[in-house]
């Protein structure tokens, strides 16, 4: 196929858990002729869902990227988790995307997921179209869900389409703006889509419909406008163009509808991809800046320019090895070359060059500006990297990872696979950024660290499977971190000096808290030089290493300001390794006199409950130190809102469960750290 960037889109398909993303994807690859059956989850035969733990438990883990074609455009596919332990997935995949299409369930609407990849997709200022999926289900109602998205997500959604018949008597669309009904052939799986003139009980209904929509058109085209005030006819090529604008700055957001199970409705859903979800050349050129001056740069997306792409995930490959899946931003690649990894300024060799479809690959010769491809023969890259031509060197923006939460320690079965599980790891890591383990020196214990119980299970599970190695288990912990509230002026000395050559380090700093979230800060406040130009480093070196343990529970310390102003030195003793003692001894004090306080992770909790439960589960959620932000009554259903700590909520499903008989189901995700109360504080750092 020729290289024509208009006729490409990069796309991603993003929902809460259980919303239909995979089976839509699914549904995208074979009307698009990329696979011959389809794949059901249900079933564990999903394409999109190919690692054992997604056909087994039929969820989606990691982000599948797939390349298919729909009349003669290429589209750029991937399929990301909706669970929250899996956050990262989506994160790095919105950083990278054009265009996303968000599926929403038709019965169950707006949920905790949703609203944060809708937030992930506005941080990364990614264009959206909805999908409202399900329609065939008891219950569902398409216009609800468009209004919840308005409410709920404050977004500007606009009903594009209107179901013929409800939840399973519904059997065909009507495309608003040019008032023809669609319907799907039952024999070959929707394949073939018949138009007909929409039934004669519905053209009031398209009539409003539509007025509304070109109402909403006019918005971004002066044009259409004057052509709407002066009554004149207004063709239905000229609304798409304005729609597509609208979409693309991110002013408006067009909801399409059908049931992706029921084969009705993916095809108009993928005709509305082409017709308003952007092309790279509609995005705004990357920016970046030089890794050497830090002066900005910027990159247009075009062959011309030279050549740089931001690598978002890693996947290992029994057979290749580490398969690294970059955006192009600019330039092209051929395979074969040699390009500089940013970070690490060194080179590396692009063996091979492959198109994915899911887990199966195709090799090409070439990627340009504005694809989407893997990269085999990359020795040391991680998500994030910045790949650019030798001599023209930009960074572009790394992608924000999210704190780990949660931790537990792992022990192989046989001292033989202490290596083994090593190696395994750290390829999970380079895989997951969201994943980490650290090794503990003193006590033999290794600690892996994620988003969740889930998470960990699943790296658990992945260990034993895919990299053979037997483990066991520990305690799940919470990642409790530890900060001051009060400001700290200390002095921190090493003195050595008995015979040969001394030691001597002498600091005075100044610790102060800093809001939550806002991390470590070292200010170099010396004038004068009472300390030497050459030891400042080694003072935030050692202030850095000793903010990996704290004095409570010996938890990792945060949002700390550190202002080194004073110290002295001596000619022949001072070095570096004594000004990076005397910094730790400072901040073990500047901890103890600041006050030091334990911070736990918080999550926002959202429980789905029939009206008889929702006392018990109010009273467990309050017993658990709990708060609750808010009710709604969601069709026979309490939805409760509450912020809760995540050290209380081990073991929660299983209590749900037997507190409402199996019917309230629950979501939650991390908001925020907080200060743990005093009882619960000093109740942990006795058990440490």
């Amino acid at each position: 196929m020729s290289y024509n960037l208009e006729k490409y889109r990069n796309i991603g398909i993003a929902a809460h858990i259980d919303a239909g993303k995979t089976t839509v994807s699914e549904r995208i690859l074979f009307y698009t002729g990329v696979t011959h059956k389809i794949g059901e989850v249900h079933e564990g035969g999903a394409t999109m869902d190919w690692m054992e733990q997604e056909k087994e438990r039929g969820i989606t883990i990691q982000s599948a990227a797939t390349t298919c074609y729909w009349k003669d455009y290429q589209i750029n596919l991937i399929d990301t988790p909706g669970h929250v332990d899996f956050t990262i997935e989506v994160e790095r995949s919105l950083r990278v995307l054009d265009g996303v299409v968000g599926v929403f369930c038709g019965v169950a609407g707006v949920q905790p997921q949703s609203e944060t990849v809708w937030r992930q997709a506005d941080r990364y200022k990614v264009p959206r179209i909805l999908f409202v999926n399900k329609l065939d289900r008891t219950g569902a109602d398409y216009f609800r869900v468009v209004d919840d998205v308005n409410k709920k997500l404050n977004a500007r959604a606009v009903a594009m389409q209107i179901p013929v018949g409800m939840s399973e008597e519904f059997k065909a669309i009507i495309d608003v703006l040019t008032g023809k009904m669609a319907t799907f052939s039952e024999e070959n799986m929707g394949a073939i889509v018949t138009w007909h003139d929409a039934p004669a009980e519905y053209a009031d209904r398209i009539k409003m419909m539509r007025a509304k929509i070109v109402e909403a058109a006019c918005d971004f085209s002066d044009d259409l406008a004057e052509k709407f005030l002066n009554e004149e006819e207004i063709s239905v090529p000229e609304i798409k163009a304005a729609l597509r604008k609208g979409v693309i700055d991110r002013k408006i957001t067009l909801a399409f509808c059908g049931t992706a199970f029921k084969n009705k409705g993916v095809q108009l859903l993928l005709d509305a991809v082409i017709d308003y979800l952007p092309s790279p050349l509609d995005v705004p050129a990357v920016e970046g800046v030089d890794p050497r001056t830090n002066a900005p740069l910027i990159r247009k997306t075009d062959v011309s320019e030279p050549f740089c792409a931001l690598v978002f995930k890693i996947m290992t490959d029994p057979f290749v090895g580490a398969v690294t899946f970059v955006r192009v931003y600019s330039g092209e690649l051929q395979a074969g070359s040699y390009v500089i990894n940013v970070r690490t300024e060194k080179k590396e060799r692009v063996s091979r060059l492959v198109k994915m479809h899911a887990n199966k690959r195709e090799e090409i010769p070439v990627v340009h500006a504005g694809d989407i491809a893997a990269i085999v023969g990359f020795k040391d890259a991680i998500t994030g990297d910045t790949i650019a031509e030798e001599g023209k060197l930009i960074l572009l923006e790394r992608i924000r990872l999210p704190n780990s939460v949660i931790s537990a320690s792992v022990e192989p079965k046989s001292k033989a696979d202490y290596e083994k599980m090593g190696i395994a790891l750290r390829k999970m890591m380079q895989e997951d950024p969201s994943f980490t383990f650290s090794y503990n020196e003193e006590t033999g214990q290794t600690t892996i660290s994620g988003m969740g119980e889930l998470h960990l299970e699943i790296i658990v599970d992945r260990l034993k499977r895919e990299h053979k190695v037997e483990v066991v288990q520990g305690k799940v912990q919470v990642a409790y971190k530890e900060t001051i509230q009060a400001l700290a002026d200390v002095e921190g000395k090493f003195v050595r000096q008995s015979g040969g050559r001394g030691q001597y380090g002498h600091v005075w700093i100044k610790f102060e808290p800093r809001e939550r979230g806002a991390g470590f800060e070292f200010v170099n406040g010396i004038v004068g030089g009472t300390i030497p130009k050459e030891y400042i480093p080694a003072v935030q070196k050692g202030l850095e290493e000793a903010l990996t343990s704290g004095i409570l529970g010996g938890y990792p310390v945060v949002d700390v300001k550190a202002t080194l102003y004073d110290g002295s030195y001596h000619d022949v003793d001072s070095s570096e390794v004594a000004f990076k003692v005397a910094a730790s001894m400072a901040f073990k004090s500047g901890m103890a006199k600041g006050n030091p306080v334990l911070l736990e992770p918080i999550m926002k909790v959202e429980v789905d409950t029939p009206e008889e439960h929702m006392g018990e589960v109010m009273g467990d959620l309050n017993a658990r130190r709990g708060r609750i932000l808010g009710m709604e009554n969601k069709h026979d259903k309490q939805v409760i809102t509450a912020e809760v700590p995540l050290g209380e909520m081990f073991g929660y499903a299983t209590e749900l469960r037997s507190m409402t008989k199996g019917r309230a189901s629950y979501s939650m995700e991390f908001e925020c750290y907080r200060e743990v109360p005093r009882n619960v504080q000093e109740a942990l750092v006795a058990k440490k």
